[in-house]
């Protein structure tokens, strides 16, 4: 969705630094930085991305049979909330590993055997972190066939689908509001990306299309 991407850049949720480029998680540098946990100080923004979420599952998924909604921690916790109360169903949180103390739990709610779990994020890179939460909530005794993101690490252009791929092969069907290739477009109608900013970020998503194909064939 546009609309999705224009919220990302007028909250300066995205940010463009090929010349500093950010250090991620993965240790990766990457010329660019999607953040969008700061969509939830923006209340229009938020209300957008909320509304999108609950439309999409309403159109997405009316055959799912989905019961209850989880928020990975930590980014994902407040979206799967505001989607819950906006959809009137059960919530829970998953962690990302079990915590080390009282009941040892790694899923925080109430979860019955067999129901059948949304998993809500902000943001899908390359999949990793959903799989440790698909795990943890089927250990739990529930069933996660679906996640819906607000932002996914996708480009046609780029030949970039790892998340999908990855959560495909272990039967999770990945829904986003918005992706890369809808951000880049917006930011080059708006004048406010450069073609040497361009060509640094789809550079930088092809690397990770070539490194996940070269970890394929190892």
């Amino acid at each position: 969705m546009r609309e999705v991407a224009r919220a990302l850049i007028e909250t300066e949720s995205v940010l463009i630094r090929p010349e500093e480029p950010f250090r991620l998680a993965s240790g990766r540098l990457s010329p660019v930085y999607v953040d969008c946990r700061r969509l939830l100080s923006f209340p229009k923004e938020r209300a957008l991305i909320v509304n999108a979420l609950a439309e999409l599952v309403r159109r997405e998924l009316p055959e799912a049979g989905i019961e209850v909604l989880a928020g990975g921690e930590t980014a994902g916790i407040p979206f799967a909330a505001l989607l819950a109360e906006r959809l009137e169903m059960p919530l829970i949180y998953v962690r990302k590993a079990p915590k080390g103390y009282g009941r040892t739990a790694q899923i925080e709610g109430v979860l019955h055997e067999g129901q059948r779990v949304l998993l809500v994020e902000d943001l899908v890179t390359d999949g990793g972190s959903k799989l440790a939460f698909q795990a943890g909530i089927e250990r739990a005794g529930g069933v996660v066939e679906h996640c819906v993101c607000v932002f996914e690490y996708y480009s046609e252009q780029a030949g970039l689908a790892v998340a999908r791929r990855r959560l495909a092969e272990e039967g999770i069907a990945l829904h986003s509001l918005t992706h890369w290739d809808e951000l880049l477009e917006e930011l080059e109608s708006r004048g406010a990306l450069s073609p040497s900013e361009r060509e640094a970020v789809l550079g930088f998503l092809s690397g990770l299309a070539t490194e996940d194909e070269s970890d394929e064939g190892a």
